[in-house]
């Protein structure tokens, strides 16, 4: 299922002993599209102090409780390496967090995280019975085994996810709006879409971008470029927040740009409209 990385805002983390902290933020990998730490405030049992925590350590949310259980103990998370979230996380301070904890590091593989497409699919542990692992590993695996090779030889990024809410988008023949949110695949964590608020150009409305679509972002000037025509835009189906957001729904997303899903073993792409 797919989810709003909006609404992992707050959300509680529980440890095996106890509870953590709130989730403050989200780092996704602007390389591979996926999210890659939870930034989450210890409250007054840290003092107040900010830690990463992996999604090789969540287990299964529970958005109605609105609490993120991870297999840690209090005590690890206070002694794991020191990291400063205000500034930028180098490829060395991952390696000393995912180290501290015995995970592998999730780049140099074919899937989003290192040889696997799902962070607790490279763990010692993984039980392959989920109800919904089959059917999600026919429709992902190849897909995401491209999507990493394609980008095996970009240098990888983290970005905040709040700091990116709010940059602009522009079209192949102008501005549409901006960024408003993810939405994030639950099981694999990787971002499916950009929600685009078009706001100062179709009043009321939102629109769902795919990575695969985006030419270009530029950090710079706080901008996204797509491979797409506002008309094309205007002419897609609008997204409605509340309602349900299935593969019927995707699929007519698709075709209506001429795209091939993700969910498909074909990465080739139709022309740009």
């Amino acid at each position: 299922m797919l989810r709003n990385t909006k609404d992992l805002k707050n959300f509680a983390l529980c440890a095996t002993d106890g509870e953590i902290g709130h989730v403050k933020d989200l780092y996704f990998d602007d390389d591979a599209w996926v999210l890659r730490y939870f930034v989450v405030e210890t409250g007054s049992w840290l003092s107040s102090s900010k830690v990463l925590v992996s999604p090789f350590s969540v287990q299964e949310p529970n958005w109605q409780g609105r609490t993120l259980p991870v297999a840690l103990t209090m005590v690890q998370i206070d002694r794991s390496p020191d990291i400063d979230t205000d500034k930028p996380v180098s490829r060395q301070s991952e390696e000393q967090v995912l180290g501290y904890y015995g995970y592998p590091v999730y780049w140099g593989g074919q899937g989003l995280w290192g040889e696997g497409m799902y962070p607790y699919s490279t763990l010692p542990n993984f039980i392959t019975s989920r109800p919904d692992w089959a059917e999600r590993k026919r429709e992902d695996e190849a897909a995401l085994r491209v999507e990493r090779a394609r980008h095996r030889h970009d240098d990888p990024h983290l970005r905040s996810a709040d700091a990116v809410q709010g940059y602009h988008v522009e079209a192949v023949d102008g501005e549409l709006g901006h960024i408003a949110g993810f939405l994030v695949d639950e099981l694999s964590w990787a971002i499916r879409y950009l929600i685009v608020d078009t706001s100062n150009w179709w009043i009321g409305k939102q629109v769902l971008i795919a990575p695969s679509w985006i030419s270009g972002v530029h950090w710079s000037s706080e901008t996204v470029s797509v491979e797409l025509s506002r008309s094309a835009i205007q002419d897609s189906p609008v997204y409605d927040p509340e309602a349900v957001l299935d593969r019927a729904w995707e699929l007519r997303l698709h075709q209506h740009y001429r795209r091939t899903g993700y969910w498909t073993h074909d990465e080739s792409t139709g022309a740009p409209r």
